[in-house]
């Protein structure tokens, strides 16, 4: 990695362009599974600094809380209920602007390199309610104003309750009081009402994370309920994330993170966490160890942070919680969920060893208890049907298991997409060239992106389902393009979810752009079933609809390498073109 530079692969160009698309694959994928992405250290830096930034705001809004003093003693005031409350509804604010997660090149955003407020201040732009056939008011997919000052009124909210005092009860061993009450609630209706006509919102508000914290606030009233609330929902949020990461996909991601961690420089390092470079890049034993390690820190150390109560069994706990975020954060993972990883170290701290003491039975109402149910309820059925719920209310947390969508597109859909829709930023292919200064430096980073794909698991299904997406047209008539970057151009915010692009997002489209038959084919590819080694998947035709539908086999595409593209199908229904 260069400082400025980034590190490309080294190929013979007009050579490598006469290769399928698989062959072009493969110099890349060797080249990803020793440098990852090739990203210059400043960028890395970049994200650093934001770091910082985000941290030195949090402090600055709790300081400006009356009764909350002192820049350097933190001591006096860490552990103070609202300083907790200031420091959620701050990353709400911080998430659901678009400076948290998906923010920047790391997220192939790059002009502008965040969408949320571009987008959703601005009338015309596109919606996706989760319910629009069952919740009333919900119907339709273009923003009106009414959604602009729903949305306006959220961040007016959260900046009220930043700029607020305490004037609620002041819980037992607190010196200052919590927020207003009705600032929670007021808070909690907007963003619900937003989720409604809108789920994009409610998932960049992280409103899994963030919005169940603040349904903990409402408990101020009832002693240290809303401390023991907060708790549990930490514990659903670890323990369903390693519930999730109990399948085969998992150690792609380590393997896959690892190659593009900037800490471990070395390409002796970041090789051995394949099986045998340069032939066999599926996960090594040490991706299998260390994911296998991790799922069972996860999974275990939490229960002891529970259930110590204090003493060097909490501190030990908490230091282990520590080390694991840490580990997530030094990576800069693709996607970037910087923020919320500093964001759950601070609750390590302030929850589990600033109020180590309060446990189960400090319950005075049952209200947290019910509120673990719906959360971890939630995770459960996101698990056993992972298209019914997205993988963030489901805490699939980077598991390598996820719907996703690859879209075919034609370059006059390409044009019509860019005529057509109110956005900000411009086509992924036109970003890149714009970037990289023409159309054949950016196949380059094109074809690394295609390498990140396909070294998890489901890239290998997506690749081979296009084949058949495109059966019977010209396959060099079509850019494939990442359903996650479409995304990213048309509803402004990304992180992931194949929800977001599947047969709703290409409704939408097809209503602005009059798609002809033939013009965009998209692969969708559900996530796995707990319970299940199998993935369901759809193709569709923006024209015309679904015309194809079966299922891959997880243990054929962990079985194959990241260039494959021969995973096999079953259970294939439907017309063919």
């Amino acid at each position: 990695m260069g400082f400025l530079k980034q590190d490309t692969p080294v190929i013979d160009f007009a050579e490598w362009s006469k290769g399928t698309r698989a062959q072009k694959i493969i110099p890349m994928a060797r080249h990803w599974a020793e440098t990852g992405f090739g990203t210059p250290v400043a960028l890395h830096l970049f994200y650093v600094v934001k770091i910082g930034l985000y941290i030195l705001g949090g402090w600055l809004i709790a300081l400006s809380t009356k009764g909350i003093d002192g820049f350097t003693d933190v001591a006096t005031w860490w552990t103070e209920p609202i300083v907790f409350e200031k420091v959620v509804l701050y990353t709400m604010l911080f998430e659901v602007v678009g400076l948290g997660c998906g923010f920047g090149p790391l997220n192939n955003r790059f002009f502008p390199p965040l969408g949320s407020i571009l987008y959703w201040l601005r009338p015309k732009t596109i919606r996706l309610p989760p319910w629009p056939g069952r919740i009333p008011l919900t119907r339709g997919d273009t923003r009106t104003p009414i959604d602009v000052l729903l949305y306006g009124a959220l961040l007016i909210l959260l900046v009220v309750a930043l700029c607020s005092d305490g004037t609620g009860p002041v819980l037992p061993g607190a010196h200052v009081g919590v927020l207003p009450m009705w600032q929670i609630w007021a808070v909690l209706g907007v963003l619900a009402v937003l989720g409604l006509r809108d789920k994009v919102i409610f998932l960049a508000a992280r409103g899994e994370v963030y919005g169940s914290f603040t349904v903990a606030f409402l408990f101020a009233g009832y002693g240290v309920d809303l401390i023991i609330a907060a708790k549990l929902v930490c514990m659903v949020i670890w323990l369903g994330a390693a519930t999730s990461k109990l399948n085969q996909h998992f150690p792609f991601v380590i393997s896959t993170m690892m190659s593009n961690n900037p800490v471990l420089r070395p390409k002796f390092i970041k090789r051995a966490f394949f099986e045998h470079f340069p032939d066999d890049l599926r996960p090594g034993r040490p991706s299998r160890f260390m994911a296998h390690f991790s799922t069972l820190i996860e999974g275990g150390v939490p229960l002891a942070l529970f259930f110590s109560h204090g003493g060097w069994p909490t501190y030990v706990a908490a230091f282990v919680m520590l080390c694991f975020h840490f580990g997530i954060l030094s990576a800069i993972p693709m996607g970037v969920p910087l923020e919320w990883n500093v964001f759950m170290m601070f609750c390590v701290v302030t929850l589990f060893v600033g109020h180590a003491d309060i446990g189960l039975s400090d319950l005075t109402s049952p209200l947290p208890v019910v509120l673990f149910a719906v959360v971890a309820g939630t995770v459960v059925i996101g698990n056993l049907f992972p298209r019914k719920v997205s993988f963030l209310p489901g805490m699939r947390y980077y598991a390598g298991n996820w719907d996703t969508s690859l879209w075919c597109i034609k370059p006059s859909a390409d044009a019509k997409i860019a005529e057509n829709i109110v956005a900000i930023a411009s086509m992924p292919a036109a970003q890149l060239e714009k970037f990289y200064g023409s159309k054949e430096a950016a196949q380059i980073p094109m074809y690394m992106g295609y390498a990140f794909r396909a070294f998890n698991t489901h890239g290998r299904a997506l690749f081979t389902l296009a084949h058949r997406a495109m059966a019977g047209q010209n396959e060099d008539d079509y850019t494939l393009t990442d359903g996650e970057r479409i995304v990213s151009t048309a509803i402004g915010w990304n992180f992931g979810d194949g929800h977001m692009s599947n047969e709703q997002l290409v409704a939408a489209l097809q209503e602005r752009c009059h798609f002809e038959p033939g013009e965009v084919r998209i692969v969708m590819l559900d996530a796995q079933p707990i319970h299940r080694q199998t993935q369901q998947y759809r193709l569709v035709d923006a024209a015309t609809g679904e015309f194809e539908s079966g299922y891959v086999k997880v243990g054929d595409m962990v079985s194959r390498q990241p260039w494959a593209d021969d995973v096999p199908v079953y259970d294939v229904t439907g017309r063919r073109d």
